[in-house]
């Protein structure tokens, strides 16, 4: 048997809980293991129940697992939610000062370690390190992650860290757990452990965004946090504005002076940035928006996850016009789409929007190979010299693509008028009824270009008679449950969407020829996918798996509701 096995690290938001996790993940990372963290937290900064559940593999995993093997209770109410969650041979460690051991649960005084160690805030320290003793981790392990972690701190800062880890391993000397495992710790670390809004942050960069604004908004914030980290290092400017609204038209400023512009925020800001959205599509001022779901209406659920924006963002901004949509579904597909968004922005002088979620930006992932940077960035304006007579630009000049040669202001002869009225070709605001219908005909024939840059669907298993449909974030989960299905004797594959919109039509058809029986995943209630697939294509889905509770999914629900509909 390989390893696979499944923590969970629980107790009131301030306790270190994600501290934990990241610290046994990167031991397992330098170990040359993979691991899948997810981070459930309340929407509060101290107090209410949270938990950070980090799964453990020989093999790469990109999904939870719904039970679990070691459970680390900071407090009681985690050891009260969580252990019917146990398996078999499992154990809790319960912060308590209560020293009576049974066969579940083994008592230890995180605090009062910590304490001995140096201060309450190394209890993180000492519950790492006992987990990692039970599970037969070397000590030389944690001990180097140690030095990593406060190398830019104080010698004292580490030696106490040091001491508690070691006190933490003395705790559990004597503890036996089924699922121990052997460590190899002579395979050098090639891996990168990196969180999902990293991954779009980082692809922002290679797509050579110059400008960002946004305002804090659950569970976009990271996203433009780690972008605002490396201001000092790129030619780059992060700015929090005072509201969505601002943020939205800041970009769209920036982007119409010629610096590649994003913006990331929730369902709630992208609702107020939809009139600034509308102002893109007319002007033809190419924006780049992220949109992490999580449940609504209004504030909903703040800090959890769902996919139920779709519809909105296809419909973003009155009346009709050309946007992209993408929803990546892992960190190098975040990356490269991300990259790549920017680029057909600029290209077809359109907004595009990024669909993420609260389950993909707060996961933590291990990468096998590092993302590529671009050789280079290619933009798509023009300067005087691309231009016959500068004096004659025309900002809208009606063009076979619907593209119009996009001149930057200030940067020669040519005067850039853009307007959010209609217009005539030089910007002009117009009436005229001809002219409308020769302006939304000139931005609508973009979509054909457009189309052909979609890219097609991912593909698993492709000609089986089942067949489950999933977007964006689902893809890991989904692709484990397909294996499952496999296991149970189901022959089943998946198609995963990342390039939504336009949608890609011809290559929907291809992926789904042949299937019998089309089971669609989504994080809603209605089954926004299902529908769109069907106005598109005609494809009716058999069926739909859908959860809209605020949680993720993990791979054995889909196969169990796959499995109860019958083979």
């Amino acid at each position: 048997m390989g390893i696979d096995l499944t923590i969970k690290i629980g107790g009131e938001a301030g306790q270190g809980i994600q501290t934990v996790g990241q610290l046994l993940a990167a031991v397992c990372r330098d170990a040359g293991l993979h691991v899948f963290g997810i981070n459930d937290f309340e929407s509060r900064i101290r107090g209410g129940h949270s938990f950070y559940q980090l799964r453990i593999a020989d093999h790469q995993i990109r999904a939870p697992y719904h039970r679990v093997h070691l459970l680390i209770a900071m407090d009681d109410t985690t050891l009260e939610m969580h252990s019917d969650q146990i398996l078999p041979g499992g154990i809790c460690l319960l912060n308590s000062k209560n020293t009576e051991a049974d066969g579940l649960v083994q008592p230890i005084d995180f605090l009062k370690l910590a304490q001995d160690a140096g201060g309450n805030i190394m209890a993180n320290t000492v519950a790492t390190s006992a987990a990692l003793k039970i599970l037969g981790a070397p000590a030389e392990l944690l001990e180097k992650v140690l030095h990593k972690q406060f190398a830019d701190k104080s010698q004292a800062v580490l030696e106490n860290n040091l001491t508690a880890a070691r006190l933490g391993a003395e705790a559990v000397k004597n503890t036996s757990f089924k699922h121990e495992f052997l460590w190899n710790i002579a395979e050098p670390a090639q891996r990168m452990l990196m969180e999902g809004a990293t991954s779009l942050s980082l692809g922002a960069l290679a797509g050579d965004c110059r400008f960002a604004a946004f305002y804090p908004m659950s569970p976009a914030t990271s996203i433009m946090m780690n972008l605002a980290a490396w201001q000092d290092r790129f030619p780059l400017v992060v700015e929090q504005a005072e509201d969505e609204i601002a943020a939205a038209n800041m970009i769209i400023g920036a982007s119409f002076a010629g610096a590649r512009s994003l913006t990331a925020t929730s369902g709630g800001g992208f609702c107020l940035m939809t009139e600034a959205i509308g102002l893109a599509g007319i002007s033809e001022t190419p924006i780049v928006v992220i949109n992490a779901q999580r449940p609504g209406p209004a504030t909903g659920l703040a800090t959890r996850t769902a996919q139920a924006d779709l519809r909105q963002v296809l419909h973003a901004g009155q009346d009709e016009f050309p946007r992209f949509v993408f929803a990546p579904g892992s960190p190098e597909q975040a990356y490269e789409t991300t990259a790549r968004a920017f680029d057909l922005a600029e290209k077809y002088q359109v907004p595009a929007i990024i669909l993420v979620d609260q389950y993909f930006n707060d996961s933590l992932y291990i990468l096998d190979h590092d993302l590529a940077a671009p050789d280079a960035v290619l933009h798509h304006s023009i300067a005087d010299a691309d231009i016959e007579k500068p004096v004659d630009y025309k900002r809208y000049a009606l063009t076979g693509s619907g593209i119009s040669p996009r001149a930057l202001p200030c940067s020669g002869e040519t005067l850039v008028m853009v307007c959010g009225n209609e217009h005539k070709e030089d910007g002009h605001s117009t009436e005229s009824a001809e002219l409308r219908t020769i302006m939304v005909d000139k931005r609508a024939k973009k979509l054909q270009g457009m189309m052909a840059e979609m890219q097609p669907p991912a593909i698993m298993r492709p000609a089986t008679k089942i067949m489950l449909l999933c977007w964006g974030s689902t893809l890991g989960v989904v692709a484990e449950a397909v294996e499952l299905l496999r296991a149970g004797g189901l022959a089943a594959g998946f198609v995963h969407f990342c390039d939504i919109w336009p949608f890609p039509c011809n290559a929907a058809l291809q992926a789904l020829a042949g299937a019998e029986r089309i089971i669609c995943v989504e994080q809603n209630s209605t089954a926004q996918f299902a529908g769109l697939l069907r106005q598109e294509t005609g494809i009716a889905v058999t069926q739909s798996v859908l959860k809209y509770d605020g949680r993720p999914f993990y791979p054995v629900e889909i196969a169990d509701a796959v499995m109860k509909a019958g083979r």
